[in-house]
């Protein structure tokens, strides 16, 4: 039965929310998908400072046999809040909130509660981690459906500067969350997502292979740097700003024949989402 779990508790795996999020923002909502992945940077961050900045144990912390040594391969760093139940309420709690629709609700709903449950019967969290997770999730949720961010002006490249510059005073042996979390909202800040979402069966399919092949190309490629040099804060939150551009911006001016620029992208109101 763990094996089960284990599969559950993956889907709160970076890679899970990379290909969550450019599918999203590819083949549904553009701008909700730039919303949506500023809203995730920041909860990101959130989770990252009070992990750190509490430095709670973990179930297993003192007594290792707790749980399983693949159990407690799944989790880095402290105990509160739960890393995946934050992420994952925030990721697909945005998306039903951003839609309205009520399968999606459901199915965000079921995702998230598994994910959730798997932290705690894999004994890797403690009740109180999981229940701050999801409160705090659903907060970035919220932000990610009601807030705006600004695109124009100043205020489009001065915080993702700002970003940037923070990630490049991190101290040596900062966690890497830190310098990721900065890079994400960069880039998810900075970016402008112009194009019209494939609206054939065919035209989605090129588009979400094509497209993931070219995200992911990126992510290991950049991945495979020295660690001498990928480790350096502002080199890594180069490397999450970069992804992040090539799946908003990238991907579509390559496949501009499936995602064409055009003023009918969907547009995410407080309500639901416009096409």
């Amino acid at each position: 039965m763990e094996s089960f779990w284990l599969a559950v508790t993956n889907l709160g795996r970076d890679e899970v929310f990379i290909v969550a999020l450019a599918l999203y923002t590819w083949l549904v909502s553009p701008r909700g998908g730039r919303n949506l992945g500023t809203a995730f940077a920041l909860s990101y961050l959130v989770n990252a400072a009070l992990k750190y900045g509490l430095n709670l144990p973990r179930p297993f912390t003192n007594d290792p046999a707790a749980a399983s040594e693949a159990a407690r391969a799944t989790a880095g760093g402290p105990g509160l809040p739960s890393g995946h139940s934050q992420m994952a309420a925030t990721l697909w709690g945005g998306v039903a909130l951003q839609l309205r629709r009520p399968w999606v609700t459901w199915a965000a709903a079921a995702l998230i509660v598994l994910i959730a449950a798997s932290r705690l019967v894999l004994n890797v969290h403690y009740p109180s981690d999981v229940i701050v997770g999801l409160t705090l999730g659903a907060l970035f949720a919220l932000v990610a459906a009601r807030v705006t961010f600004p695109q124009g002006g100043a205020l489009r490249w001065a915080p993702p500067l700002g970003a940037l510059i923070v990630a490049a005073l991190l101290p040596a042996g900062t966690p890497r969350e830190f310098a990721a979390g900065l890079g994400m909202a960069a880039g998810f800040w900075f970016v402008q997502p112009r194009f019209t979402p494939p609206t054939t069966v065919s035209g989605r399919l090129i588009v979400a292979v094509a497209g993931l092949v070219v995200v992911f190309a990126v992510y290991f490629g950049l991945g495979a740097l020295p660690d001498g040099i990928k480790e350096v804060g502002l080199v890594r939150a180069l490397r999450y700003a970069l992804l992040v551009l090539v799946a908003a911006e990238g991907v579509p001016l390559l496949l501009r024949r499936w995602l064409p620029v055009g003023p009918a992208q969907a547009a995410v109101t407080g309500e639901r989402v416009v096409h």
